[in-house]
């Protein structure tokens, strides 16, 4: 036997404006061939459960490509055709199955369904080929992509701890149907709802409560998975929003679409009643930054997620940090502020060097009507480090992460404290305390610790944190969807649309 396992994810906020080529995955980390399988097999990744799974088999493992890019604006064209295109050519050779851990929320210069796309151009070529897809829970889900592979599966967290144990799912799944022992069958369906990402953590309030429904349904006779994805709101394409999908096993019940379109329809009601509890509220800046100075135990993680990279930002939006500096919090930590020309200038002048930057800043973004804005600081660079470090937390287990050459500066603030700034020569969510202590500072003994972050940050200082507060700055990863013209999104949707109604079958 034959497999294909291949990954390819990215995803897209169609309101940012750094691009998505080909340099893009290559700061990330591209692999071709074997170099994927090298990169990917000793780690918690879905590649790796699905190689698992092939090796158990004693099949032949093809592993195209492994790609993966910090989310940015829409994939070029160019990059699309690379990355797709050796997943094409292992399928035109032949495979007896494919199992690609995809994102779900791509758009590419092209297509609005960069996942969709993909599916259908392999079913073209192979109509019959049994196909495992495993989804992020900010997954787009469309009709292609339901359409065009045998099971469909999503993580269940977020952050995304279980990546690893899901693919092992919907591979099995795919095994077994190959081997004769499953009949799998999908029932997918959406609501009209553009959930906002820093309200659809797992360990919170109303997600927590649908994944536990979503679970009662998996120990149902019968059905093999089942999955809500909380959508991705940043990617204006008609399908962005909260959908479900899932899986029976007609195997076992011999009216599985049914038994499926019951567990979809249940799970879909819960998302919708369950609506405003998914839109953020946001509050002023000063007065969250003021809360934070009133306490007295720390760490205290100060999130600034309308500059999430790991949703599209630019992360050198300066907003939140300036206010951390004019607010004199004593003691913190900024992680991590994405400037490359600043770094090389610290770089040039050493460790030890007291010198004047302008900070950040250096990207416009045009979606929401915003100029770069630097921030001029002073302060002696006191680490330089190049970047990397292996994650050892929950998430992206095993995987090196890159940063680029990086710079730890020591800032001075009005008030006489003292605020540490790392500043990056690559975008990377700061999801693993490994970001902090590649630059020599441990986070337990840190009293703020500021993150350009949503909900990932607490896969790595969730269980240090003894505060949390959230600050309403600016950036294109904005939780207030008001402020982003939407064009294609499909309408009416809530909350754009307060008066949308829906009602099961819709």
């Amino acid at each position: 036997m034959r497999i294909l396992c291949a990954m390819l994810k990215h995803e897209t906020n169609t309101f940012s404006p750094i691009p998505a080529d080909l340099a893009r995955f290559k700061d990330w980390g591209l692999h071709f061939g074997e170099d994927a399988a090298r990169a990917y097999r000793d780690t918690a990744m879905p590649l790796a459960a699905y190689m698992k799974l092939a090796e158990a088999e004693g099949a032949e493992i093809v592993t195209p490509v492994a790609a993966e890019a910090m989310p940015s604006g829409p994939v070029t064209a160019a990059a699309y055709e690379t990355l797709t295109g050796p997943i094409l050519a292992a399928v035109e050779e032949g495979c007896d199955i494919a199992l690609l851990d995809l994102h779900g929320a791509m758009v590419a210069e092209g297509t609005d369904d960069g996942e969709g796309t993909l599916l259908r151009r392999i079913r073209e070529i192979a109509p019959d080929l049994p196909i495992a897809v495993t989804c992020d829970l900010h997954c787009n889900l469309t009709r292609a992509m339901v359409e065009n592979c045998t099971a469909l599966i999503g993580y269940k967290t977020y952050p995304h701890t279980d990546m690893y144990e899901v693919a092992e799912i919907v591979g099995r799944t795919v095994l077994d149907a190959v081997k004769g022992l499953a009949d799998p069958v999908m029932a997918w369906g959406q609501v009209p709802l553009l959930s906002q990402t820093l309200c659809q953590g797992t360990d919170d309030e109303p997600m927590r409560s649908i994944v536990a429904r979503c679970r009662d349904w998996e120990r149902e006779a019968g059905i093999r998975a089942a999955t809500v994805f909380g959508g991705f709101a940043l990617a204006d394409i008609e399908d962005s929003g909260t959908s479900a999908v899932v899986i029976a096993d007609r195997s076992v019940v011999a009216d599985g679409q049914t038994l499926a379109e019951t567990a979809r329809d249940d799970l879909l009601t819960r998302c919708w009643a369950a609506r405003d509890a998914f839109i953020y509220k946001g509050r002023d800046l000063d007065a969250a930054v003021t809360a934070a100075k009133g306490y007295n135990d720390g760490p205290v993680i100060l999130l600034d997620h309308a500059d999430n990279c790991g949703s599209g930002a630019t992360q050198d939006v300066m907003t939140v940090v300036a206010a951390v500096l004019r607010r004199n919090l004593q003691g913190a930590v900024v992680a991590t502020v994405w400037d490359p020309a600043a770094v090389a200038s610290m770089l040039a002048a050493g460790e030890g060097a007291t010198v004047t930057l302008d900070l950040g800043g250096r990207t416009d973004m045009p979606s929401i009507g915003a100029v770069g804005r630097p921030l001029t600081v002073t302060g002696i660079v006191e680490k330089l480090c190049d970047g990397k470090f292996r994650v050892e937390g929950p998430m992206y287990t095993g995987v090196e992460i890159q940063c680029g050459p990086t710079a730890l500066l020591r800032v001075a603030t009005a008030g006489g404290g003292l605020v540490r700034i790392i500043v990056t020569s690559l975008h990377h969510e700061p999801w693993d305390a490994g970001v902090v202590r590649m630059v020599g500072i441990d986070p337990e003994k840190t009293r703020y610790i500021l993150l350009k972050s949503r909900i990932h940050y607490r896969a790595g200082f969730g269980t240090l944190a003894r505060h949390t507060l959230t600050l309403d700055g600016d950036g294109v990863t904005t939780s207030d969807n008001t402020r982003l013209a939407y064009r294609k999104v499909r309408r009416p949707i809530y909350p754009l649309d307060p008066q949308t109604e829906w009602e099961v079958g819709q």
